[in-house]
Formats: C-alpha cells, structure tokens, sequence
C-alpha cells in the first residue's frame, strides 16, 4: 500500500473511532475505491451511510464488506438491521440467522461490541415469542441473550417477567433480585417485583416495593395506583384480623 493510502486508511479509522463520521467518509471511500479488499473499511463506510439515512448505499457496503468475508459478524448484523429498515423482513431473516449459526459454531472471543447486538437480537426475538405467549421459548432467547451479556439488566428484566407470566413466580424473584442486585435503583424491577409479590399474598414485601419506586420517582403513576391497591388490601387484613368489620357480630 502506497504511503498516501496508508495515511488516508489511519485517518479515517480514526475520525470513524471518534464517530465523526463526515471527516471519515472522504478517508474511507478513497481506500474503498482503491483497495477493496478491506472488508473493515466497507464496514465502516456502511455505517457511515445508514446513519445518513442512505439504506441502499449502506447495503452494497455492508455486502461488499461480507463478500470479503464472510465470518465478518459485525457486517453480517449491520446488513440484516439495514435489510430490515428497507423492508426486506426475508432477507433480514436470512442473514440473522446466518450471523447467529456462526456466532454459535464459533470458538472465538466475540468483541464486545458484537456480543452486545447478537445479545439484543436475542432478546428482540424473545420479545417476538412474549408477544405471541409463548413464554417457554421467550426463556429460552433470554437466556441465551444473558449468557453473551450477563449484566445488561433490561434483558434479565424481561426473563424475570417472562418467568412470572409463565406462572414460575419463585424465578421470577430471583431474577427480579438479580436485578436489584446490580442496579438497587432500578425502577422497573422494583416495580414488577413488588406486582410479583402481591400476588404471592406478600403484602408487606409489594408495600416496601412500590414505597421504594415512590422514593426514588415521586410521581411514578403506576407506582402511586398499585401501592393505594395493595395498601386496601393491607388494610382489609387488618381489620379482619382485628374483629372490625369484616368480622362478624357476636
């Protein structure tokens, strides 16, 4: 490679590191246009485009980048995102799952960055099964979404309500837990874990729930609704427990 060409390839790898993709573009495309067999630089270009909104330019990079090859998992994801922005759903499909057979009979290393989108098309296609009720199988794409990302707490949010619509309310807790564990705050576990334990009969645990939520957003509604709920019935036991009135008269 030619000094000038090396100088052009460093420079737009950089800018493209520092997202600033329209210094990038010139950078890349001059070393697209005379050395093609960089399959990164078509990566890199593709991206550049589909931020731009220009889909079919971003498709032949992305393409041309897995044409160079073939195990390139990044590209295989970009191509099937931008098939799916086109409304090409079959062609998305195909390469989905084409990236997802050679994640799984791979024995590398993935990049991070990699490991985290085929995480989130696991946890999209279990999302798809929720949608449909099929719960069981929605387990199974959590699980295996987790397994590449074990601390993106959103994903195991979603196991955990998987769990409990299933009716599996003791995983659903633990994940729940698992959660919290992480991430004290989070606001959604809380939420769904306090529900959880309303309808495992813990009141006292659902109060301490949704109290929490109500700590940390004050003006959380749906915390506000269940809590005057689960505080009714709160109430009610008490008074039952008691001999008021939902105790019959001597």
């Amino acid at each position: 490679m030619e000094d000038a060409l090396r100088q052009a390839l460093t420079l737009g790898r950089g800018f493209y590191s520092n997202k600033e993709y329209a210094k990038a573009e010139p950078y890349l495309a001059k070393v697209a246009a005379e050395e093609t067999g960089f399959a990164d630089v078509h990566n890199m270009l593709g991206v550049i485009y589909h931020d731009r909104g220009q889909f079919e330019k971003a498709q032949r990079c992305f393409e041309k980048a897995v044409q160079i090859n073939p195990n390139y998992t990044e590209a295989a994801l970009n191509l099937a995102v931008t098939y799916n922005d086109q409304g090409k759903y079959l062609e998305a499909k195909e390469v989905y799952r084409g990236a997802l057979h050679a994640v799984a009979q791979s024995q590398c290393v993935l990049d991070p960055f990699v490991a985290g989108k085929i995480s989130n098309m696991y946890a999209e296609i279990g999302d798809v099964y929720v949608s449909c009720g099929a719960f069981r199988e929605a387990l199974t794409e959590y699980q295996r979404a987790l397994t590449l990302r074990p601390t993106f707490v959103d994903i195991r949010l979603k196991l955990a309500n998987a769990y409990r619509d299933l009716g599996d309310r003791p995983s659903a807790l633990r994940e729940f837990d698992a959660c919290l564990a992480q991430s004290p705050d989070f606001v959604p576990a809380l939420l769904h874990r306090g529900i959880t334990r309303y309808a495992m009969n813990d009141i006292d645990g659902a109060v301490a729930d949704l109290e929490r939520v109500l700590q940390i957003e004050p003006a959380h509604a749906r915390a506000q609704l269940y809590l005057s709920m689960v505080r009714d019935r709160q109430d009610a036991s008490t008074r039952v427990g008691a001999g008021g009135p939902g105790e019959p008269g001597p």
